[in-house]
């Protein structure tokens, strides 16, 4: 009798330690790698929304209107004031800016800070 619980002692020993080293655990599926036609929609994707952002923040800074009328601007009316050009609707607001620059200077958006 000694000799048979001996035996199923050591049986019993035996299948715990295989649980331990086998375990029972699943096995976990390793992720899908991105095929090459995802990572380009990924890219474009992204390029698309920078390409927005930047649209944005060039809009959001962009001079419309001229700082003395309020008018459209010329694009080929401007004056060169602390390192940007400031544009006008005419030759003669381009002369009122320039006796007195800082007036006008809070209504244009590429020197709001």
């Amino acid at each position: 009798m000694k000799t048979r619980n001996i035996v199923m002692m050591l049986i019993v020993a035996c299948l715990a330690i295989l649980v331990v080293l086998i375990g029972c655990k699943k096995k976990e599926q390793p992720a899908a790698m991105p095929t090459m036609e995802e990572m380009k929609k990924t890219a474009d994707t992204a390029a698309q929304e920078a390409k927005k952002m930047a649209t944005e923040a060039a809009a959001s800074i962009e001079q419309t209107t001229c700082p003395v009328s309020g008018d459209k601007i010329d694009k080929n009316v401007f004056v060169e004031y602390k390192g940007k050009k400031v544009y006008f609707c005419c030759a003669s607001c381009k002369a009122i800016f320039e006796k007195d620059p800082e007036k006008y200077i809070a209504k244009l958006p590429q020197f709001a800070k």
